[in-house]
């Protein structure tokens, strides 16, 4: 990624073709360093595209990538009859964090922040 964000760096620094020593100075400036195989791989993949086309298409890639819990919850409602078994377990935690809040309320400590 540090190699990415360093041609990514030289890109908005005005320099549309960055070469390998460009990448490698910007890493320097922070203290990093690169193995030259992995700046010579990136240099040969991005060679004669353009950036804001790279970046485009990549965007689209990642619309199609599931994240989070959404595609955990799927799963499990989807099961049948252990579905529907998860599905009230999940609304038992709510009611708890609802308890919760009562007991950390001003009113059971016997005082009040504003009195």
């Amino acid at each position: 990624m540090k190699i990415v964000a360093a041609y990514l760096l030289a890109v908005l620094g005005g320099n549309a073709n960055p070469s390998a020593g460009d990448l490698k100075s910007i890493l320097g400036s922070v203290g990093a360093e690169a193995e030259d195989d992995r700046i010579d791989f990136l240099l040969s993949e991005v060679k004669g595209q353009d950036i804001t086309e790279l970046i485009a298409s990549g965007r689209e890639k990642f619309a199609s990538v599931p994240s989070g819990g959404g595609v955990a919850v799927a799963v499990t409602s989807s099961g049948g009859g252990g579905g529907a078994a998860a599905a009230p377990a999940a609304a038992e935690p709510k009611k708890e964090e609802k308890v919760e809040e009562k007991e950390e309320s001003d009113e059971d400590m016997g005082f009040s922040l504003f009195d």
